[in-house]
Parts: C-alpha cells; structure tokens; sequence
C-alpha cells in the first residue's frame, strides 16, 4: 500500500490524462458519430454507401490496429504532426484513433435512436417543405438524441476503458503507468492493480449512474 502512496502524484496526473483522453475523443467521437449516423439514413445512396462502408470497417477492426496505425503509420510514416512535442504528438494521435474508431458506435446508437422517431414526423416535415436535412436537424435528431442517452453512456464507459490501448503507443495513461509501477514496485503488484482498477471504477460507475438519471429525466414521452 506504501506504494500506492508514494506514488500518488503520478497515479493522479496518469488518470487526468485519461479523462483528457476520454473527453477530447468522445467529443469528436459524437460530432463524427452524428454525421455519420444522418449519412447511413440519407436519401442519397452515395452517402449512405460511404456511412455503412466505414461503420462496418472501422467496427470489424480491433483498436489496438487503429491505434498503431494513427502512432506509426500517421505519426512516423506519413508525418503527421501537431506539436512539436513528441509526447502531445501522440497524445492527439491517439485521440484521432480513439475518435474515429468510437465514431462508428456513436453512429449505430444514434442510428437506432432516428429508428424510433415516428414515420409521421418526418412525412410532416417534408410535407411544410423542410429538406432531409433541415428535418434531421430541427426535427428527427433532438428526438433521436434523447432517445440514445443510455446507449451513448454505455459507448462513453467502454471509450474509457479503450483509452488504455493508447499505451501501444507510449502515450502516459492510467495502464502504461500502472506497468511502469510494476517494474518498479514489484514487491506490490497486487495493491497497485487494485489501486488502478479502483480508478477506473470511481470514473466509470457514476458516469453509468449519471446516464442513466439522464436518460429517464430527458426521455421522449410518447
């Protein structure tokens, strides 16, 4: 436990980093996420063909090869750069990976959200001479949305949990530090994994708890 103690500055900025991770990456993930879900429901079969397309990629490949790929294939190969800091470099690599890869759940949730709108509302609204889009916007997706609350939370907690992949590639979160900690403290491996698995537990199980009060407080009433 002294361990635990000793080194809980560390642990700290290693979980702020996380929460960075998952704010930032849900952010773009939602924006992305929401695109796409009105590309899959589009008229226009151009759009729903590249919407499906990178739904079904992205969902079929594991996140560690996302990962790398943002790490090694953006970072080292193509050079993508956003900082001059190599640490801030990947930190936002990893973001683009972790964004665009949670991106094609945040569409799926959102997707089946639209699904529940009633058929009605939709005729109505082309009916007074809205377009698809001005319909997705005004009419179907604030539905849609509250509609989705608990699902997204559910896509938020495991974005948590995902932000651990980003150790592939050095990036400083929760899990690289808690390896980092074995190798130094071998003599209290167990304590430090259950210091870091009650981490996760302190983010993850008031977000589930906030989603859900959520949820109910904004559902559609039919």
């Amino acid at each position: 436990m002294q361990a635990l103690f000793d080194e809980f500055p560390v642990i700290l900025g290693a979980f702020w980093l996380t929460i960075r991770l998952t704010l930032a990456s849900g952010l773009l993930a939602l924006v992305l996420g929401t695109i796409l879900a009105g590309m899959r429901v589009s008229p226009l079969p151009v759009l729903r063909g590249i919407g499906t397309a990178y739904v079904n990629i992205v969902r079929n490949t594991p996140l560690t090869l996302v990962i790398v790929f943002c790490g090694l294939g953006l970072g080292l190969v193509l050079d993508v750069s956003f900082s001059t800091s190599l640490s801030t470099n990947y930190l936002w690599l990893s973001i683009i990976g972790l964004s665009a890869y949670t991106a094609a759940f945040v569409c799926e949730a959102i997707r089946a959200g639209i699904n529940t709108v009633p058929l009605g509302q939709a005729e109505a609204a082309r009916a007074i001479g809205l377009t698809f889009f001005q319909n997705l916007r005004l009419i179907v997706l604030p539905q849609a949305l509250r509609a989705v609350i608990a699902p997204l939370g559910s896509v938020l907690i495991a974005l948590i949990k995902n932000t651990t992949i980003a150790a592939a590639i050095g990036v400083g979160e929760a899990s690289l530090t808690m390896k980092t900690l074995f190798e130094s403290h071998g003599d209290a491996v167990v304590p430090i994994f259950f210091g870091f698995a009650l981490g996760f537990l302190i983010l993850t199980l008031p977000t589930g708890l906030l989603f859900t009060w959520l949820s109910k407080r904004l559902a559609v009433v039919r």
